[in-house]
């Protein structure tokens, strides 16, 4: 089957209530991170996921640091959503958003067709149409300053 690739924060979690601990300095990740557990689900985000994962292998594409991912499988589980592949970022690694998941989804591309990929960051969607992959934006929350600043000037999420 082809891939469905998504991301997790703004997609299917709603990190809103968190943004505060990085929206200026000095930014807490630890409090950041911390309170992932406890996002909300976006309907609009968990929707979809049901839907594609119907006739599609589902791979979750998530800027998250490797050292979530107990929590974010557990929060997957809490809310009903398919585990399917879980790809996070190596600890080291403080690319922009853009540049990480791009590269991911070149060494995905070589297991199989990707069918569609859901992001909610702008520059990751106009990054990914530019070298040819099927990208949707994921435009349900509205996408903060502090978000995009951690996913492409920070590399954190």
């Amino acid at each position: 089957m082809p891939f469905a690739v998504f991301d997790v924060d703004g997609v299917v979690a709603d990190v809103r209530h968190r943004l505060r601990h990085v929206a200026r300095p000095p930014k807490d990740w630890a409090r950041f991170f911390s309170a992932a557990d406890r996002d909300p689900p976006l309907s609009e985000g968990t929707d979809l996921v049901h839907r594609y994962a119907r006739d599609h292998d589902l791979v979750w594409l998530t800027g998250r640091p490797e050292w979530l991912r107990p929590v974010t499988e557990k929060w997957f589980a809490k809310h009903g959503l398919p585990a399917g592949r879980l790809l996070m970022r190596p600890e080291d690694d403080r690319r922009p958003a853009r540049d990480y998941k791009l590269s991911r989804l070149r060494r995905l591309a070589r297991d199989g067709e990707i069918a569609v990929i859901v992001d909610d960051d702008p520059a990751v969607v106009k990054r990914l149409k530019s070298e040819g992959f099927p990208v949707r934006l994921a435009d349900w929350v509205p996408y903060e300053r502090s978000l995009r600043q951690a996913q492409e000037r920070d590399g954190r999420t």
